[in-house]
């Protein structure tokens, strides 16, 4: 059985796809190749384009690859598709909740991370420094942890 996960952020150039490579990764290592990932941003500013140069080599310096990333867009289809679709903000995830069939799982990633406070967001790194894209690394890191025990327990 194939499961199917998508994160979302703003403009799928920073957030959502560090951690669609990271996630990516960490599910690897817990033998789960059963779960798909993919990531979009609610915007089409950027679709086509590749990952913001700051987030990919933030990922590059920690041991990941996300030279194959194009930005692409959430569209209301894209539920039919996926299993669990995750936000990085709250606005993120009321944009997707708008769009969102009932029942359909649709929640923030950082739900999978046990030592984050209830409703914790993957800031924004755009605007700022460096700072900023190692603190989403650090976080991505411990949700997509989280989210691969999860998805172990649920899966087997």
């Amino acid at each position: 059985m194939t499961y199917r996960v998508c994160l979302v952020c703003m403009g799928n150039i920073c957030r959502s796809p560090m951690a669609e490579v990271v996630l990516r990764a960490t599910l690897a290592e817990h033998g789960l190749d059963e779960v798909l990932v993919d990531s979009a941003g609610t915007g089409d500013w950027h679709v086509g384009g590749p990952m913001d140069q700051r987030a990919a080599q933030t990922l590059a310096e920690h041991g990941y690859d996300g030279s194959a990333h194009r930005a692409r867009q959430f569209t209301g289809d894209w539920f039919g598709r996926h299993d669990l679709v995750l936000a990085m903000d709250t606005a993120n995830l009321r944009a997707l909740r708008r769009l969102a069939p009932a029942g359909q799982d649709v929640r923030l990633f950082r739900s999978f991370d046990p030592s984050a406070p209830a409703d914790a967001e993957v800031p924004d790194p755009y605007y700022g420094g460096q700072d900023g894209f190692d603190e989403v690394l650090r976080q991505v890191k411990a949700a997509s942890e989280g989210l691969a025990k999860h998805l172990a327990d649920e899966l087997r």
